[in-house]
């Protein structure tokens, strides 16, 4: 018995003796360098984590990976930042998550000032022409791929299918569609277990440090930033991207009809146009996709709301590892989250797919019609390629791009 326990305590109980600097190397590096989407970004984790350095073994990292699944947020920052956590308590999970975040920001920002300022410009016009098809057949392969994993029965087509014509047809938050999918989920999959009562007093014991934690968090934020260029903005992206940033399941992808809703069509912060083209841009860098929440903050409120996006977007991850993880490895199992996630799963499906139709119109429709019919075969050529071919999306995205200046100067 004490040996299990003790056993136990290694999955919890953060490891003090690794260097910051050494955590801070690997993440900087990982954020350079990480290409090809959160699997890409685990596998680079356990590679340098599990096999070279050896801090863990792969039950341990197995049990990570587990618990960012499972929790909303980007997994693979959430993985880094899991990481960090274990290997050097609330101070390691901060060096790793920021290491890993930073160098995908700075790029963002420097790209979207870029953008903003030559906008209209033919050559970046052309550039997105042949990326912006791409990104639409990375966000279909990955719908594709989700449902092959996770709808394995009729009950999870109904949900999908239902959430599809919802997202598409009703003005409906999508996180209110979730929720009420993972509440369908819980009925349509009920756990075997009869002691479902006991086995949710861990999470009603988790969720009022979790809510502690950020309503604390919220509050700093919003007396740290009183400069007066953004006095009107601050508080409500700070808001409004720690409720995104705290429903992301499924992968980073999900933040699409999370964002499309509210930010083109509730604020009109961003074109349908400068939507798309912002979440190329999150596809073209290093790091986690979620990243594109810098370049919405950046068009809002220059630099700082670039800024105050992303920390608000990535805090629920860091809140959730050093807050929940620990409790959360010893209660993934638990019949009743499980059967949530079950029925949240195919609603994310559909809501993305949904999500994408406006933005395949966005992509397609072009001012001609000869650059329409290249837009529409370049994202067909991408979907065979990510689909049949497994060809990773690092390398569609500039090829998009190259594409789109060869041909945009003739067409």
């Amino acid at each position: 018995m004490n040996q299990e326990s003790n056993h136990k305590s290694i999955d919890t109980q953060p490891k003090l003796s690794a260097g910051l600097l050494e955590l801070a190397q690997f993440f900087l590096k990982l954020g350079l360098t990480g290409f090809g989407g959160p699997q890409a970004h685990i596998a680079m984790i356990h590679d340098e984590a599990v096999v070279r350095r050896g801090w863990f073994t792969e039950e341990e990292f197995l049990a990570g990976v587990a618990v960012c699944e499972m929790l909303p947020g980007p997994a693979s920052t959430q993985m880094g930042i899991y990481t960090g956590y274990l290997r050097g308590g609330i101070l390691g999970a901060l060096v790793a998550g920021i290491c890993f975040i930073f160098p995908a920001f700075v790029i963002v920002l420097t790209l979207s000032w870029a953008y903003f300022r030559f906008q209209g410009v033919p050559q970046i016009e052309n550039l997105f022409l042949g990326i912006t098809p791409v990104v639409i057949a990375i966000i279909f392969g990955f719908c594709w791929k989700l449902a092959k994993r996770a709808i394995t029965d009729s009950k999870g087509i109904a949900i999908a299918i239902t959430v599809f014509v919802v997202t598409l047809l009703l003005p409906i938050n999508v996180l209110w569609q979730f929720l009420l999918a993972g509440m369908v989920g819980l009925i349509v999959y009920p756990p075997a277990s009869t002691t479902w009562l006991v086995s949710l007093v861990p999470l009603m014991q988790m969720l009022p440090h979790t809510m502690a934690m950020v309503t604390t968090n919220t509050l700093t934020l919003s007396s740290f930033w009183g400069l007066e260029r953004i006095q009107e903005y601050y508080l409500t992206l700070t808001l409004f991207f720690l409720k995104v940033g705290s429903f992301i399941f499924g992968g980073g992808l999900v933040i699409i009809p999370l964002l499309e809703l509210e930010v083109v069509n509730q604020f009109h912060w961003l074109t349908p146009r400068e939507f798309i083209d912002g979440v190329a841009i999150g596809e073209f860098t290093p790091g986690p996709v979620v990243i594109t929440a810098a370049f919405i903050g950046y068009k809002v409120a220059g630099a700082l709301g670039a800024f105050i996006s992303c920390v608000a977007i990535f805090t629920p991850s860091f809140l959730f590892i050093m807050g929940a993880a620990p409790l959360l490895v010893r209660i993934r199992q638990n019949p009743w989250i499980r059967s949530f996630l079950r029925g949240v799963t195919p609603a994310v499906l559909g809501a993305i797919a949904a999500a994408a139709i406006p933005l395949a119109k966005t992509a397609i429709i072009q001012d001609t019609w000869v650059r329409a019919v290249f837009a529409l075969i370049v994202a067909i050529l991408a979907l065979i390629a990510l689909v049949r071919f497994r060809c990773p999306t690092w390398q569609l995205v500039p090829s998009g791009a190259v594409l789109g200046l060869m041909a945009g100067s003739i067409i």
